[in-house]
């Protein structure tokens, strides 16, 4: 299991995501441990690999799901790893949503791929329970 995390997702309140949605524009994205996107110089447009395990809303509930993914970096940055707007109408996701994965492969843009630290199980980013639950969010909008 290369490198394990929870994230927090980041981007726009959700009546922007609503309208970014229907044009197909970014909406949401999540950020790359530091070390991970620093060890294997991800560079914009590149894709990210690996599991998605879990989705916490902002009440701190866990939705559990262990599906693979693999979602592109953005185009400023391969720090930033830009959700699709299937993936965001599935789970409902906002700004005030978590995301616990492993990351398991860079997807190179020739095509090539690059195990994260294999052999290895990294946890660095990791958001604890206690801080799962937000006092102030807003809702999904359909």
């Amino acid at each position: 299991m290369p490198e394990k995390c929870r994230v927090i997702i980041c981007g726009f309140d959700p009546m922007l995501v609503r309208g970014y949605l229907k044009t197909g524009e970014r909406a949401l994205w999540w950020y790359l441990p530091e070390e991970l996107y620093k060890d294997y110089n991800v560079k914009p447009g590149e894709r990210v690999r690996g599991r998605l395990l879990a989705v916490y809303d902002p009440t701190g509930n866990r939705t559990e799901v262990n599906e693979p993914f693999e979602w592109p970096t953005s185009k400023e940055t391969g720090y930033a790893v830009n959700l699709p707007p299937d993936v965001i109408r599935k789970y409902k996701l906002t700004e005030f949503h978590f995301l616990e994965l492993v990351i398991e492969e860079i997807v190179r843009a020739d095509g090539s791929r690059v195990q994260v630290y294999p052999g290895e199980e990294r946890v660095r980013k990791w958001w604890p329970d206690e801080r799962l639950k937000l006092s102030y969010y807003l809702k999904y909008v359909e």
